[in-house]
């Protein structure tokens, strides 16, 4: 490895996780920071401030997204974008998201430091990003800001989503003060530094890993009706149990999973039942399942599978269930050239590494359709995610910082060129 290789800056990088982490905190590890909540508002006001007093241009476009850009090279220079997403799950982990956003901005911080120190021009402008609403926990579709911007979803469907409460991303997005108007130019490339969340890597002993693939997803909203009764006098022949249709269909759901092991990963992991009340057979229950899979042809089974059993399950509940909504999102491959800038710029820094493929969404997936986009992967200890006791070392979170500005730094010095093997070795 050479000497004058370039290091994130890892106290920075601390103290941005340190102060992020504030932000929702629940007491035990986890933070709690649905899009567009207090919490989320809270900590998107304090990353604005962030770039604001570094000297970023922040710019907020019609979706709520939150960019900042930093001119390093003229106005007309080209554009490399970092970042990932603030908003968590409810009760979830510090990092899986807020990581993504706190490296990128140290990254950008550490290069525009270094490139003065040595006398080095930038050829890139940079754009850091925190996408809206990536979680999809208080909003359904996930990827929603980053959607919007890659032309998959209007911005009239994203605005019109509603919360349990019947809160819209509209509303919502006033009430914070959060929906804009301007975005920046159109980057390079999107580059996002994600916490694995599986055990891949730390299994194998890795520590850097670009995700080649992106598994497809489809998620279906499923209505049951039944008929709303007493559970006391209420004979078991005459009731219409929303819920025990509910359950067969979840069996159902799971059975695809079990039928086609390792290539299927299903769930319903959301029940909203009406009323919800421990003393009457309930009148509704909302199924909200998803099938995952890397080929299309396996998700095309397994939602043909599913829609033939529904009547079926349905009648040996005496009760109706129908398909309400259905959002599919396709199966594909990150952008190859990013693939190997991330394993080029793993081996200087001599980090162990590997190939491997997601199965959860990231804003990079839906970036990915409009632009040429990638995932890094840093380790996830026990490959916990979505929880409080969610955690990478501080040594893995700088690996990924290094990878990511030794990446940025080999575009820089490609003019902004993707087809590069990264000058110096």
């Amino acid at each position: 490895m050479a000497d004058d290789v370039i290091r994130i800056d890892r106290a920075l990088l601390q103290s941005l996780m340190d102060d992020v982490s504030r932000f929702g905190d629940t007491g035990d590890g986890g933070v709690d920071r649905p899009a567009l909540s207090d919490n989320h508002k809270a900590a998107r006001d304090w990353f604005s401030g962030q770039l604001r007093n570094r000297g970023y241009t922040v710019l907020i476009d019609n979706i709520g997204n939150i960019f900042g850009r930093l001119d390093l090279a003229g106005p007309d220079a080209p554009v490399v974008m970092v970042g990932s997403h603030l908003d968590s799950q409810p009760k979830g982990g510090r990092f899986d998201g807020a990581y993504g956003v706190m490296v990128a901005l140290a990254a950008i911080e550490t290069w525009r430091r270094e490139a003065g120190e040595r006398g080095i021009v930038p050829a890139c402008n940079v754009v850091i990003v925190d996408w809206m609403n990536e979680e999809g926990a208080r909003f359904q579709p996930s990827l929603l800001g980053s959607s919007v911007y890659a032309g998959a979803l209007s911005r009239d469907f994203a605005l019109s989503r509603a919360d349990r409460d019947g809160r819209t991303v509209e509303t919502e997005l006033l009430r914070t003060g959060y929906m804009g108007t301007d975005g920046p130019p159109r980057p390079c490339c999107f580059l996002e530094v994600h916490i694995e969340g599986d055990s891949a890597l730390e299994k194998a002993g890795k520590t850097i890993a670009p995700f080649v693939r992106h598994w497809g997803a489809t998620k279906i909203r499923i209505e049951v009706t039944g008929q709303q009764n007493h559970t006391g006098p209420t004979p078991m022949e005459d009731r219409h149990d929303a819920v025990l249709g509910a359950a067969f269909i979840i069996t159902k759901v799971r059975e695809l999973a079990d039928a086609a092991t390792d290539t299927l990963y299903t769930s319903v992991a959301r029940v909203d039942v009406s009323p919800n009340s421990p003393n009457i057979v309930p009148g509704r229950a909302v199924l909200f399942a998803e099938l995952r899979a890397p080929e299309p042809e396996m998700l095309d089974w397994a939602e043909s599978e599913l829609t033939t059993a529904i009547p079926e399950l349905a009648a040996k509940a005496s009760v109706q269930a129908e398909i309400a909504a259905i959002e599919r999102r396709p199966a594909g491959r990150f952008d190859h050239r990013l693939v190997a800038l991330a394993e080029q710029a793993a081996d200087r820094f001599g980090y162990p590494r590997m190939q491997l493929d997601t199965i959860a969404g990231h804003d990079a997936v839906a970036v990915n359709a409009c632009l040429p986009a990638i995932v890094i992967a840093v380790p996830s200890v026990n490959g916990v995610i979505h929880r409080c006791d969610e955690y990478t070392s501080p040594e893995d979170l700088a690996a990924g910082g290094d990878v990511l500005l030794e990446m940025m730094r080999r575009i820089d010095e490609a003019g902004g060129s993707l087809d590069t093997s990264g000058g110096q070795e």
